[in-house]
């Protein structure tokens, strides 16, 4: 029986990648209805958390177009919104960084702090005052000296001075009004150990930060992943006879480990397509030509999210899906006005 590749399937061959657009529309395939419907998105639509933590996720989101996944995707990177330190006040700073150079790595550090206490931060408006609904204060004091009693013989600065290395740990938050209700826990950097800046016997730094809310397309500073991407489900497909023998250990090793298996049968199967990197090593071979197809699922999307800290990864992908819909909703009202 002759191999029929699946239409939702993108074809991998060893000099191109084929039926890469989407032909799941009214008319492309004829006496076939492939028109949409809310019930049929919702038997095919599905949702599959491959792992999840404090900082990495993947799922898998299964039987959406590709402009909806990619939606998703751009919004996670640069418009959730975010609080990061926007205003630096120094007072006083005779480190070896420069001030500038001192503010802009402050401005780098992830906070743990729920931006959906806060309001947006009026910056255009030449007369608006902060507020505690706007603005988070905080604080970094250090100043070194040398430790009289430090080891003898020692050349360790951290042993050899007091506040050698300011660290993340060292910022200080300065609640305001209501902040005490809203972050009873304080706020803190989501790494602790980022390094600041290096510090000497008679150097100092004393500087108040301003924290305001913002969005990944005005700085990246703002953005809640460090990385946000998918990938289709890779796809193989053995047809005609069975990979046996010595081409079935062969074939195995043209795939990353945890692919391919060998049954008890002696003969080659696919194990966890999930794996592959789809290098294409296996259609290099002749002895397996027309004995596999390679390909990826057009509708299954592998998410790979990154948080920096400042939110959990599975709240970026939900907000991402409430602010895709906020934007539904607008463009819906603006039609339906116009």
């Amino acid at each position: 029986m002759a191999y029929t590749k699946p239409r939702n399937r993108v074809g991998i061959e060893h000099d191109r990648v084929t039926d890469v657009s989407s032909t799941d529309f009214p008319g492309y395939y004829p006496g076939e209805d492939h028109s949409w419907s809310i019930e049929k998105f919702k038997n095919h639509f599905k949702v599959h958390i491959e792992y999840l933590n404090e900082l990495n996720s993947e799922f898998d989101l299964i039987g959406v177009d590709p402009s909806i996944a990619n939606a998703f995707r751009r919004i996670m990177i640069s418009e959730i919104p975010t609080l990061a330190i926007e205003y630096v006040y120094i007072e006083n700073n005779t480190s070896i960084i420069q001030d500038e150079v001192l503010a802009h790595r402050l401005g780098l550090i992830p906070l743990k702090a729920n931006p959906d206490y806060m309001h947006w931060f009026k910056k255009d408006d030449p007369e608006f005052e902060p507020t505690d609904y706007d603005t988070l204060v905080l604080h970094l004091s250090a100043k070194c000296t040398v430790n009289p009693n430090a080891p003898e013989g020692t050349t360790d600065p951290k042993m050899l001075y007091n506040n050698a290395h300011v660290y993340a740990r060292d910022i200080v938050y300065e609640p305001q009004g209501h902040q005490t209700e809203w972050y009873p826990d304080g706020v803190t950097a989501a790494n602790p150990d980022i390094l600041i800046a290096k510090l000497r016997p008679g150097q100092e730094i004393d500087l108040s930060m301003h924290c305001i809310l913002g969005i990944g397309q005005d700085h990246a500073k703002f953005s809640p992943v460090a990385t946000a991407s998918y990938r289709l489900l890779p796809t193989i497909d053995i047809i005609g006879e069975p990979i046996t023998g010595e081409l079935a250990s062969k074939f195995k090793s043209c795939f990353p480990k945890g692919v391919v298996a060998i049954n008890s049968k002696g003969e080659a199967v696919v194990k966890d397509a999930r794996k592959d990197t789809v290098s294409r090593e296996v259609l290099r071979h002749p002895e397996f030509e027309g004995r596999v197809k390679l390909g990826r699922q057009r509708d299954h999307f592998i998410y790979c999210v990154e948080s920096t800290g400042a939110i959990p990864p599975d709240q970026i992908f939900l907000k991402s899906v409430q602010l895709l819909k906020k934007k539904c909703e607008i463009l819906r009202k603006f039609n339906l006005s116009a």
